[in-house]
């Protein structure tokens, strides 16, 4: 079995460390306007409001690193990715993990942040490994690498897991050190595969276990389709936790989700004395009051 890694990120002035002994660290993925209207139709019109709402109230239910998504259709994709990281770091300190598919965009992104940030995504793409690695290794930035390649998504952990290492294989080779590369297993909906929470569940166990890297996802993907979305993905994410998940993407002000969250790292002994259960708790009880 591997020694766990500890993956670091950097703002201007903060740290993140993410590692299997320390807190689960929940990359907050409300700041996208796919399949988000009112965002869409924000941004299009030039109207940041919401995006840095969306910051500080993340930040504020516990994200400790923020998704940037710039995907709007028609858009100048690497001017908007700028814009909007500017907004956001006007309001919170937290490191950025830049959400796109365009190489453009991304390399506008990491050229003008102050810090160590995370790249989503890469995969075993011949296509996005050209060119998602290098821009990762020039700007010192860690990257998500998705267990999917040219022949589509793998159906079992034991092929999805021979991406995964054909991603650090390929990352070595571009200078990125091991603890840089986080592993996203996939969660694919459960409504069009029954199996796919048990596959993406051993998928993280096959590759913690040989490479004791990070371990990322897009946890509320599992859900789709399903009726009571938000029961399953508080299941799910407690139950990838002790699989090995370290830093899922997720929605932070799902009560649901956050305190299923908090609930693993108590549970496997991350939260001396409870104390973040109970301030948790504490602030629940608050805005209830508020309310």
């Amino acid at each position: 079995m591997s020694e766990d890694l500890i993956t670091i990120l950097k703002s201007k002035t903060k740290t993140v460390k993410i590692h299997r002994d320390l807190a689960t660290v929940i990359i907050g993925e409300r700041i996208n306007p796919t399949g988000r209207k009112a965002v869409l139709e924000a941004l299009q019109a030039g109207n940041f409001d919401i995006v840095r709402k969306d910051a500080i109230d993340q930040v504020a239910a516990g994200a400790a690193v923020l998704d940037i998504n710039a995907g709007v259709p028609g858009a100048d994709e690497p001017v908007l990715i700028q814009q909007i990281i500017r907004k956001v770091l006007e309001v919170v300190d937290v490191p950025l993990c830049f959400d796109t598919a365009n190489p453009q965009a991304l390399a506008a992104a990491l050229s003008i942040y102050e810090g160590k940030a995370l790249i989503n995504s890469t995969n075993g793409e011949e296509r996005s490994l050209n060119n998602v690695l290098p821009l990762a290794k020039e700007y010192g930035a860690a990257v998500i690498g998705l267990c999917m390649d040219d022949n589509g998504i793998p159906k079992t952990a034991e092929a999805r897991f021979a991406v995964a290492a054909r991603i650090i294989e390929r990352a070595a080779q571009a200078g990125i050190p091991l603890e840089d590369v986080v592993i996203d297993p996939l969660a694919m909906a459960m409504s069009a595969d029954s199996k796919a929470g048990r596959i993406a569940l051993d998928t993280i166990k096959l590759v913690v276990k040989e490479f004791g890297v990070n371990i990322s996802m897009g946890a509320s993907n599992i859900s789709f389709g399903m009726p009571d979305r938000r029961y399953i993905n508080a299941t799910f994410i407690a139950m990838a936790i002790h699989a090995g998940l370290t830093c899922p993407i997720t929605n932070p002000l799902l009560v649901e989700v956050n305190t299923a969250v908090l609930g693993a790292d108590l549970s496997m002994g991350r939260d001396d004395y409870g104390m973040r259960w109970i301030k948790a708790f504490r602030k629940r009880e608050k805005d209830k009051v508020n309310s």
